[in-house]
């Protein structure tokens, strides 16, 4: 027992005897040498710089997240313009953008890919399409590869090939895959150039960013190479403004790219790159807000309407849209909902600017989308407690009543029109119809233009006949 104690003080004053490595005077020596950074070379010395730097950086995160308590922080404060991380900032998403440009497939590239597709498929003997099946895909991969190079490879995975419609025997049309690849290429150009525009790079662009993307597009869109060079700012102007109409719904002034890439709106402006192979008619034209003629057509109401020529449209000269069939009342809850009043004040201070007279174009225009019902149920919303009650329905209604017979029409009964909007739109309250309800029974913007425009009612009156008339010349 006592032996045992001896054997454990002995060891314990063993373990005093050695010093700790911190008292020996050559560690201290060492460590005072290397803390001073004498003897070390450039870029040792710009690496422990740079973890003073960010060790300094890290504290005085700590230090503020301390005094602000539990809150998180939300909000981070954009670089200043002509500071080194904005210049930084701007020169890795230049490097970014180029390395993703290069990446892509130019019209060479794409001429080649469509060679080797056609080269090295086989004919359907039933439908005369060109198809492959996987083998011809992955040998045609390995062609590809080597007269283009390896940027093509990421569209021959195998995932792509599964995105097709096959036949009974696993093959693939080569069509449409080759348009995937186009459009593939096409997006992603489209996304780098409105990077480059997005200056403070959130991922929206603001009106004039949009603006500029558009005035960019112009001369290589062929319906647009003609257009006046003293109408080119008025034309971006306008065509920007339906992408902010359909991306940015709740009207911040910006439009994230994301959304646009994706909208009807992109793909309805590279429309505008074919050749016209034959005669356009002026309203197919117009059909197409982004075409020459459709820019020009709302440039002239506009124009027209203003009567007074102050840039500015009154409640009067805005009753004269579409040959006066808009009723009172809807006009008045269009100012009183879409149209800010003065700065002035005073009752007569209200007029719809330019840019509101787009936003009420493309409503009226594209009724049948969220966003043109979403504007338009704003305005038939009368009492604006997010639905209509069958009050309101009599009360919009009066007013196109009384133009049918100022028209001369047969007389009809508003209850019986009452009954017929409730049946259309099968609302989930009897009691009331919402927007989503109009929006789920797919006859919203019918059920608008009964309520707002005399010949919308008109129209769905006359329906039978008009798709009777429609019918008669695909018979002859």
């Amino acid at each position: 027992m006592y032996s045992g104690s001896s054997d454990g003080e002995s060891h314990e004053a063993a373990q005093r005897k050695i010093p700790p490595a911190s008292s020996m005077l050559w560690v201290r020596n060492l460590r005072r040498f290397i803390g001073s950074g004498t003897g070390l070379g450039s870029e040792a010395l710009m690496e422990l710089e740079t973890k003073r730097i960010l060790l300094d950086i890290f504290r005085e995160k700590q230090q503020k997240s301390a005094e602000a308590g539990t809150i998180p922080s939300f909000y981070k404060k954009k670089p200043e313009e002509g500071s080194i991380s904005h210049r930084v900032q701007r020169l890795a998403k230049y490097r970014f953008l180029k390395k993703q440009s290069d990446l892509l497939l130019n019209a060479d590239d794409l001429d080649a890919m469509w060679v080797c597709l056609r080269e090295n498929c086989v004919i359907d003997d039933a439908t005369g399409a060109e198809k492959m099946n996987y083998e011809d895909f992955c040998h045609i991969a390995s062609v590809c590869t080597e007269q283009i190079g390896p940027k093509c490879r990421r569209f021959f995975s195998p995932s792509n090939f599964m995105k097709f419609e096959k036949d009974e025997s696993g093959r693939i049309a080569i069509l449409p895959f080759y348009l995937y690849v186009m459009r593939t290429v096409s997006l992603t150009q489209a996304r780098i150039d409105m990077s480059e525009l997005d200056e403070d790079s959130d991922g929206f662009l603001q009106p004039h960013e949009m603006e500029a993307y558009i005035r960019g597009l112009i001369p290589s869109l062929a319906q647009l190479r003609d257009m006046p060079t003293g109408f080119i700012q008025m034309y971006c102007r306008i065509a920007a403004h339906k992408f902010f109409f359909f991306c940015d719904p709740h009207r911040r002034g910006k439009a994230c790219i994301k959304k646009v890439l994706l909208s009807n709106c992109l793909q309805e402006l590279m429309e505008l790159h074919q050749e016209s192979e034959e005669e356009v008619t002026d309203t197919e034209q117009a059909e197409n807000w982004f075409s020459l003629t459709s820019a020009q057509r709302v440039c002239d109401m506009f124009i027209a309407l203003d009567k007074d020529a102050n840039g500015t449209l009154s409640k009067q000269e805005l009753r004269e849209y579409a040959d006066g069939t808009l009723t009172e009342i809807f006009i008045e809850r269009v100012f009183d909902e879409h149209v800010r009043r003065g700065k002035s004040g005073g009752g007569n201070a209200r007029e719809m600017d330019f840019d509101n007279f787009l936003d009420f174009v493309l409503a009226l225009e594209n009724k049948d989308t969220p966003e043109g019902l979403t504007y338009l149920f704003r305005s038939l919303d009368l009492q604006e407690r997010g639905y209509l009650t069958t009050a309101d329905i009599h009360s919009l209604f009066r007013d196109v009543h009384q133009k049918w017979i100022e028209g001369g029409n047969y007389e009809l009964c508003i209850e019986d029109v009452r009954d017929e909007i409730w049946d259309m739109v099968k609302p989930a309250d009897p009691l009331r119809i919402t927007l989503a309800d109009l929006l789920s029974c797919k006859q919203g913007g019918t059920v608008a233009s009964m309520l707002i425009d005399v010949r919308g009612f008109w129209a769905h009156d006359n329906r039978e006949n008009l798709l009777q008339e429609d019918e008669e010349p695909e018979e002859e």
